[in-house]
Order: C-alpha cells, then sequence, then structure tokens
C-alpha cells in the first residue's frame, strides 16, 4: 500500500494536484489516477478533495507519518551504505587461537583502526574447534589460523609462513656438542637461520633428553612427533601443555626441550637460558591462513583488512 506514496507526498507538500504534478513531470490527470490507486489499496480516502487547499482525511495523517518514517529509513540506509563504501560506518570481528590473537592480531588491528577508526572492530581468543564452530556460524567475520579447517566450507587468504624452532635449556651438556648448528638469537630474529647455509640441526643427537610437548591433539605435537621419528626415536615426554609460552617457560627453567613458532621467538622477552636449532624445513614450515566462511559476503571491511595484512607481508 506504500507502494506510490512519493506522489501522495508530493500532493500532502503541495496542497494541490495540480502544482504536484508540476513538480513530477507528469499530467495531473495520471497524479490523480496514481493517487486513486493508493487509496484503494488503503481501502479509505487520504484527501479530502472538497476544500482548497486539499487537506488530509485522518487516514490520510496516519499514512503521511507511515510514510515520512519510510522516507526517513531510506535516507538512513542510503547514507549507511555510502559511510560503508567510504568505510566510514561498519564492523568488523576476528578470531584466533591464543598465539596469533597475542602476537599477529594487535598490530594489524592496529594499523586497520589508525586507518579506518570509524569501522567498530572486536577480536576474539578461542581454541581452535571454538574459531571453526563461529566462523560457521557467521559469529565471527574472519578467524587467523594455521590449521586447516573444514575446505568445503571456508575459503582462505594466505597470510604469511611460520616455521619451528627447537628451544633447548643452555645448560644441557649436548649443546656442547652442537655449536655448528646453534643458531644467535639474531639469526631467528631476523629470519637469516631460514637461508640454506644454516643446516638443520640433527634431531636424533636429542633422543636421549626430556622432552615438553604440547597436547597430542595439535599440530605441533604432531609435527614434533613426526620430526623425530623420522630421525629414528620417539621423544621422551615428561610433561604436556596446552600454550606454547608455557612450554618456552618450562625450558627456560632447564625443565627440558620444546617445540616452539619463530613467531613466539621473535614476539617476546629472548632468555639467555634458551639455545635454538633449526629444524627440517618441510616437517618445521607451517602457513598462516585467514580464514572466512565460504560463498558469504565479502564486506568492504573485511577486503580492506585482508589488504593490509597482504600488505604487511610484502
Amino acid at each position: 500500500m506504500f507502494h506510490g506514496m512519493e506522489y501522495v507526498y508530493e500532493v500532502y507538500k503541495e496542497q494541490s494536484f495540480s502544482k504536484a504534478a508540476r513538480n513530477l513531470y507528469i499530467s495531473q490527470p495520471a497524479l490523480s489516477s496514481s493517487v486513486k490507486r493508493v487509496e484503494e489499496r488503503v481501502g479509505m480516502p487520504l484527501f479530502d478533495r472538497s476544500t482548497t487547499p486539499v487537506k488530509l482525511t485522518e487516514c490520510g495523517e496516519q499514512y503521511i507519518q507511515a510514510a515520512e518514517q519510510i522516507f526517513s529509513a531510506q535516507r538512513s540506509f542510503s547514507d549507511y551504505l555510502a559511510d560503508t563504501r567510504k568505510l566510514e560506518a561498519g564492523q568488523l570481528t576476528i578470531g584466533g587461537i591464543g598465539m596469533f590473537a597475542s602476537y599477529i592480531l594487535p598490530p594489524l588491528i592496529s594499523e586497520y583502526k589508525s586507518k579506518y577508526p570509524k569501522i567498530s572492530v572486536s577480536m576474539m581468543e578461542e581454541s581452535q574447534p571454538q574459531l571453526e564452530k563461529l566462523l560457521i556460524k557467521g559469529t565471527l567475520d574472519l578467524v587467523v589460523n594455521y590449521q586447516e579447517f573444514a575446505q568445503d566450507a571456508f575459503e582462505t587468504c594466505p597470510y604469511r609462513e611460520e616455521h619451528l624452532l627447537l628451544a633447548v635449556p643452555q645448560q644441557f651438556p649436548v649443546n656442547s656438542s652442537l655449536l655448528a648448528w646453534r643458531l644467535s638469537l639474531d639469526n631467528v630474529l631476523s629470519g637469516d637461520y631460514l637461508a640454506e647455509r644454516y643446516p638443520a640441526v640433527p634431531l636424533e643427537a636429542f633422543e636421549n633428553e626430556p622432552f615438553i610437548l604440547l597436547r597430542p591433539n595439535s599440530d605441533i605435537n604432531q609435527r614434533a612427533i613426526q620430526m623425530c621419528q623420522s630421525c629414528g626415536f620417539t621423544p621422551r615426554v615428561i610433561l604436556t601443555l596446552e600454550q606454547q609460552l608455557t612450554a618456552y617457560n618450562m625450558v627456560s627453567t632447564g625443565m627440558g626441550i620444546a617445540f616452539v613458532s619463530d613467531t613466539l621467538a621473535k614476539n617476546i622477552l629472548p632468555h639467555p637460558n634458551i639455545a635454538y636449532y633449526k629444524l627440517n624445513r618441510e616437517l618445521s614450515r607451517r602457513i598462516i591462513y585467514f580464514y572466512y566462511k565460504k560463498n558469504r559476503y565479502i564486506s568492504r571491511a573485511m577486503e580492506e583488512f585482508l589488504e593490509i595484512a597482504r600488505q604487511k607481508e610484502e
């Protein structure tokens, strides 16, 4: 019944069918017919045509109030679309596991907010299974993660590589026989250690040493076991933990050896009691991705965040 309300509203503003017709660039009979069709759909007259100028009926007054609310909503939505296209409005929700929520997302979000301060950004730190559920549900727009989600449900945008390192307590005697493989902190921080001139440590040298691993279903645990077994031994695990940072701190106390990412090593204060070694490149290399739900609408806010992430790693 609000189809054609612009004709009714113009007559209301001008209090005249003839003036309204001129403003709308249509003939007066055509305008009268259009208004009559609206009144037929409503079921009651909207104008009292017996007066000069024409006046609204009681029903007409209610119709105009409703029409003004519709016009206001249309203007607000048009303004929103214009602002969104210019990133003057919008929102973005990003999720990540603890490591990435702590070290990867903060600088990216900071740069994004600096460039687009009017976009509302929120971040959620959850376990990998929970992140996957929230992404499918639509609660999250993007998730940064290294483990592969169900490929039939998600699209991916590669962010960057990260590599696992072996972190060994300085006081372990085995270090003295491995000086040729030991990495300096500068090697790790700069990423120079990835060059071919830096060999991977012979992991079998640590066969009799105590290991601190992450939970059995974690990606790092599975890679660690695979690397050790490829060198002919199964690691002697003395402690199983949830978080890399906790494992790193345990290494610093001299308790055992851990597999940690260079993401962690580059973002925390270095500990003088930890020696680093390069690992087999193929088994230690992981790709960090941004995931989003397949077939979903990709907002400008999402596009610009992913573009900032890509530029950050170029």
